[in-house]
């Protein structure tokens, strides 16, 4: 009997949902709620504006074809110096890495055998001189003798013969006096030509010449110098062709043709060479041709074997279309770019490229007066949804930057009701 009762007083405790007077009021409530609903409709998505991306206007304009081509620096002269005769080293009479003078005296070896074997030369030719003058006075004793019978023809003839090897020894005598002179001249080593000198490469005391060539030292001319340098046999052809089918034109005088250095920091050389000689065999292991240039080195700013790269122009296109490197894409397959068209949409135009010039692309074919090449923004093209076109103003520091996302528009305050 208690559990019945206790089960009936919660059953009675429950509240009242069926009271007429609670259901009206929930009723009435809703009713308004959806009401005020009805008259603030959520406002619908804003569209997206085109994704803005920098372009270019291609304007033709004469160009001159630029190529950078890897080479070393070479001297414009170089002696390399060694004793020509066997003897001590003496003295050294030069500072290394300074300015010499054709004809200055280096190195100074021990003349003193070579004096006295010029000594020994010239006596000897002084012998065989009185020798022939003896010869040569019984020969014109002899003559008018034989002629009266007074003497015979075999003593004429000796004396005759005496006369003729006189002479030889005579001139076999001056030879070695004219040998003996030089060997000593030879003791005092001078440069042939003028020149930065090098290090020395013996001591003094050193006993140089024996049996071999000793080299001494160096000197190379480095005002001017020469670039070598070598240029892809392929490239040439290409460059042939499009001369040969007018889509580029020769830079007058090519075979001097003007050339800038750029050296190994990256800065260029302020003063121009001229390109004065170019191969005319194809090396069969590399493939490529041998060019060089000669450039003016006052201050001696280009040192023998420095890596450096030519800037060469090599001809000049008329009506070309210069392009920032970033806006052209290349491949094995070709050259591309990007072209937005007047309602902003994107397609992919193929290009004919050939060279560079100032940095930048020469496009020979492909595109035309007027039309806009991007240049940047291209990871906010997103399929055929137009794009907006702006003026491209070069690389910013936030070209690189990611890019934010637009933020989603707020929600109305009745949406949020």
């Amino acid at each position: 009997m208690p559990l019945v009762t206790s089960f009936v007083d919660r059953q009675d405790r429950r509240p009242h949902w069926s009271s007429p007077s609670i259901g009206a009021a929930l009723t009435l409530s809703l009713t308004a709620l959806i009401s005020g609903c009805d008259r603030h409709p959520p406002a619908p998505h804003a569209a997206m504006p085109p994704a803005e991306v920098g372009v270019v206007v291609a304007q033709t304009a004469s160009v001159g074809l630029q190529t950078e081509l890897p080479g070393r620096i070479e001297p414009y002269r170089s002696a390399n110096i060694a004793a020509r005769v066997a003897g001590v080293l003496q003295k050294r009479l030069f500072v290394e890495g300074t300015e010499v003078r054709a004809g200055q005296q280096l190195y100074q070896i021990d003349p003193e055998p070579f004096k006295a074997a010029y000594d020994n030369a010239a006596a000897a030719l002084l012998k065989a001189e009185a020798t022939l003058a003896q010869a040569q006075d019984v020969l014109k004793r002899y003559t008018p003798l034989a002629a009266e019978g007074a003497v015979s023809q075999q003593a004429l003839v000796t004396a005759q013969l005496n006369v003729q090897q006189g002479l030889a020894d005579v001139a076999s005598a001056r030879a070695n006096v004219q040998t003996a002179r030089l060997n000593l001249g030879y003791a005092s080593v001078s440069s042939p030509i003028a020149g930065r000198v090098s290090q020395t490469q013996v001591t003094e005391g050193a006993l140089v010449g024996q049996g071999q060539v000793t080299p001494l030292t160096t000197v190379q001319q480095i005002d001017p110098v020469y670039v070598n340098f070598t240029q892809s046999a392929d490239d040439v052809l290409r460059l042939q062709r499009s001369l040969a089918q007018g889509q580029l034109k020769r830079v007058p005088g090519s075979q001097a043709a003007s050339v800038r250095i750029l050296l190994s920091d990256g800065t260029e050389y302020p003063l121009p060479g001229k390109l004065f000689f170019s191969g005319v065999t194809v090396d069969a292991s590399s493939g490529q041709i041998t060019l060089r240039a000669e450039v003016p080195n006052p201050h001696r700013v280009l040192l023998p074997g420095l890596y450096a790269r030519v800037r060469l122009e090599q001809a000049e296109a008329s009506e070309a279309i210069l392009l920032p490197q970033q806006a052209v894409t290349r491949t094995q397959n070709g050259n591309t770019v990007m072209v937005v068209d007047a309602d902003g949409q994107v397609s992919t135009r193929a290009v004919q490229v050939s060279g560079t010039s100032a940095g930048q692309w020469v496009v020979l074919g492909g595109l035309k007066p007027g039309e806009q090449v991007m240049v940047d923004g291209f990871q906010k093209v997103r399929g055929k949804a137009p794009v907006k076109p702006v003026p491209w103003k070069g690389a910013t520091p936030s070209a690189h930057a990611p890019e934010s996302k637009p933020a989603a528009p707020a929600a109305s305050p009745a949406a949020k009701s």
